[in-house]
């Protein structure tokens, strides 16, 4: 392969996988795999990214915690309580809207269909969402935190950073699901991890090898071809 299809296919191979093996990976990888990402582009070479590796009882502690939290809170909910967690920042828009809303929809049934969830099928909902705190079982989690006085240009360079972990796995035969879920329970994880107030959660990631006898890996999503989001100046 020329070198360009071999970026081209890290890249494009790339898929939020949603169940792992337990096969190990080993700490010298991981540290490469950080290294290569820490390439990304920042604004006057900052580098606002700090990452929190989880491996082995650790991670089963750590995906302990957040699990019980998160049942916690859906039996609140069933009893019409208020959420004891909350993120801290916003990810969605407020009000959605089109062609957002269609693409969120579609990808929601597409995953539930292959899973057997239905509309009111809160238990599974919920089942299914709660696989994200065990990093879909992979065996290394990371979390992803940043100085809370950084502002939007150095979550930019985050996003350029954490793209770069998952081409990297790719590029190694591995693969990653990145894990917004993560940030609802940063009160947990600040506490288990030691970080300071300055600091919050952007996300986390799982990153192991595939298994591909998860349903949930059979799914695969679509992209807007590049006519749909791209103008051309040229006179």
């Amino acid at each position: 392969m020329k070198d360009h299809e071999i970026v081209d296919h890290a890249i494009t191979s790339r898929r939020s996988v949603r169940g792992f093996l337990p096969t190990p990976v080993s700490r010298a990888t991981v540290e490469e795999i950080l290294a290569v990402a820490s390439r990304a582009p920042s604004g006057t070479n900052i580098q606002p990214w700090k990452v929190h590796v989880l491996t082995g009882a650790a991670r089963a502690r750590f995906s302990g915690a957040i699990v019980a939290a998160h049942d916690e809170d859906y039996a609140r909910k069933q009893r019409g309580e208020t959420a004891l967690f909350t993120n801290e920042y916003g990810y969605y828009p407020v009000e959605w809207f089109e062609p957002y809303l269609g693409r969120r929809r579609k990808l929601g049934w597409e995953l539930y269909s292959l899973l057997d969830i239905g509309k009111k099928d809160y238990h599974k909902m919920h089942a299914q969402h709660g696989r994200n705190y065990t990093f879909f079982d992979a065996p290394v989690g990371m979390i992803f935190s940043i100085d809370r006085r950084m502002l939007q240009g150095s979550w930019l360079d985050y996003g350029m950073f954490i793209e770069n972990i998952m081409i990297a796995a790719r590029g190694r035969g591995l693969d990653t699901c990145p894990q917004q879920a993560f940030a609802h329970y940063h009160k947990i994880i600040q506490e288990f991890l030691g970080l300071p107030e300055s600091d919050m959660v952007v996300c986390g990631m799982a990153l192991g090898f595939e298994d591909k006898s998860v349903v949930a890996n059979r799914l695969t999503t679509e992209r807007a071809a590049a006519a749909e989001f791209t103008t051309f100046i040229e006179t």
